[in-house]
């Protein structure tokens, strides 16, 4: 969970929030909560495809099975 933070916080060095969750305790299903000032003015799908291309081995890999992502601009 914490290599995956460190995807995060290098694709958002500014984040306010950057959240990992393991929904399930399984190792391989998580939320995760982005608020940067680099999503401001990105329409949601381009958010979510920023934090899709900062995951992409782990989930190329198999590392995350499953993805929740809620994201938002600066606050």
């Amino acid at each position: 969970m914490q290599h995956l933070k460190d995807l995060l916080e290098r694709a958002f060095p500014d984040a306010e929030e950057l959240d990992v969750i393991d929904r399930t305790g399984g190792g391989d299903h998580f939320q995760v909560v982005v608020a940067s000032p680099a999503l401001d003015g990105l329409a949601l799908v381009e958010q979510h495809r920023r934090v899709y291309e900062a995951l992409a081995t782990p989930l190329a890999d198999g590392t995350i099975h499953e993805l929740r992502i809620k994201t938002r601009g600066s606050t």
